[in-house]
């Protein structure tokens, strides 16, 4: 959060988990969390080579909205980070699949950036599961579902994930 404004990222003030990974590619690497912990504190970057804990040798960005090949990647690669548009009603979620007729869906509307873990059924209604960034007190434990199939809030709009180096 810190250390990537020179890739247009500005810690709490905005930027994409894409542009995050190419610093990192840039950079050489990413600090361990044990080294350099999330503070949630907009601060100067501490980076030292020294803590690298991994290094990233590309960044794939998920066509535009396109839910197919975010559930492959969510199912075959790994997680995958993904930006969505909070709207007054979200920050109130407490459970279910969360829908939304207020929201956007292009890049100018995403404002949050979160991480895609999985996806299933309720009732249903698909969903993505997605881990959120608000402590395990908000929603559920921390993560929430959100209806898959209309990318929804522009869920599958700034999407990408990360090819580690072995």
């Amino acid at each position: 959060v810190d250390c990537a404004r020179a890739f247009n990222n500005y810690g709490w003030h905005g930027g994409l988990p894409s542009q995050a990974f190419e610093y990192i590619k840039y950079n050489g690497g990413l600090d361990t969390e044990e080294a350099y912990p999330y503070t949630a504190v907009d601060e100067e970057c501490k980076f030292s080579a020294e803590n690298v804990g991994v290094q990233i040798k590309d960044a794939v960005n998920i066509t535009l909205g396109a839910e197919n090949e975010l559930k492959d990647a969510v199912a075959l690669v790994r997680p995958v980070s993904v930006a969505f548009q909070v709207v007054k009603d979200f920050r109130f979620y407490e459970g279910g699949v969360f829908t939304s007729t207020t929201c956007g869906n292009t890049p100018q509307d995403v404002n949050h950036a979160v991480l895609a873990v999985g996806y299933g059924v309720e009732n249903g209604v698909p969903y993505w599961l997605v881990k959120n960034s608000w402590g395990t007190k908000w929603g559920l434990n921390g993560y929430f579902k959100m209806e898959m199939g209309k990318n929804m809030c522009g869920i599958a709009t700034c999407a990408s994930y990360p090819v580690i180096v072995a």
